[in-house]
């Protein structure tokens, strides 16, 4: 039963992680219709900007300086995109991250070498115990610092004029811009916000338990790829519903391998993409996903 409860933990706490990360494929997606496929190399970027900066810096200042490194990269992703690819389609934007991003991680790659990287967090391998239950003293931290952003970033997307014009722009974007929303500036906000959480959450990706940053931690993304499909991803609420599912998907996998002898071998890394492609098969759009409806 302890095990049960520690592994749930940790599936809570990386699924609150993944949800930063997953949210920003989502507000991407509303905002300009393009699949980032450059998100994890950004994420990346954030995390090595912590890992350079907090000892001249201090972590909570090194943190906020790699959130706007990954933020403003980000940004110049999408003002790229718009401008190489005008006319052209949301998917040839989606193309040209994908370059991006084989750019972007081969030149972290050099940067970071073989080695792993620390981020000066001040959890370091502390444990705590709830009961009979042991955690990573940056397990709890990454679910506080998860659920107070993704609140805040819900609490704009309600009622602050990002968000009413985030909101108006992916129901209508033709009749949002003839009501003076500006459409440049939304998307733009959008894809530095992506790029700034994706920051935060490669921090706690590369906290204890985890030995550190490496040149793969941005490949971490891709399990919040299919936490955004999984939810739908036109949908923040299924975003989240997505993550958590997938966290807990991965830790169970990791938790009980040993007992599932041959098929157990490296279920945790397809974990995630066994969910998603049984979710889908009896929903397509996803969990919370809108469906289309054509006439004819």
């Amino acid at each position: 039963m302890t095990r049960l409860a520690e592994t749930l933990l940790d599936g809570i706490a990386l699924g609150s992680v993944y949800a930063l990360v997953a949210l920003g494929f989502v507000v991407v997606f509303k905002a300009s219709g393009v699949m980032n496929f450059a998100h994890g190399s950004v994420l990346l970027l954030g995390g090595w900007t912590v890992t350079a900066t907090h000892s001249a810096l201090g972590f909570p200042l090194a943190v906020l300086v790699g959130a706007a490194v990954a933020g403003t990269a980000s940004g110049l992703l999408h003002l790229l995109s718009a401008r190489g690819v005008r006319g052209e389609g949301a998917h040839v934007a989606t193309i040209l991250t994908i370059g991006v991003d084989l750019v972007l991680v081969t030149a972290l790659a050099r940067g970071i070498g073989a080695d792993y990287l620390g981020t000066g967090d001040p959890w370091g391998s502390e444990v705590v115990r709830l009961g009979g239950v042991h955690v990573a003293e940056a397990r709890l931290a990454g679910i506080a610092v998860s659920v107070t952003l993704i609140g805040l970033f819900f609490a704009a997307f309600r009622w602050s004029r990002w968000g009413l014009a985030m909101r108006a722009a992916s129901s209508d974007e033709e009749a949002a811009a003839l009501m003076g929303v500006r459409l440049g500036r939304v998307r733009l906000i959008a894809w530095c916000t992506a790029g700034a959480l994706a920051a935060v959450a490669a921090v706690f990706l590369a906290a204890f338990p985890s030995p550190g940053l490496d040149r793969s931690t941005g490949q971490l993304a891709l399990a919040a790829f299919p936490a955004a499909i999984l939810g739908g991803m036109d949908s923040a609420v299924g975003a989240l519903a997505g993550s958590l599912a997938i966290g807990l998907a991965g830790a169970l996998a990791a938790g009980y391998q040993d007992s599932l002898g041959a098929l157990g071998e490296g279920l945790p890394g397809i974990a995630p993409y066994l969910v998603m492609i049984l979710v889908l098969l009896v929903r397509p759009a996803g969990l919370f996903g809108s469906k289309e409806s054509t006439r004819v």
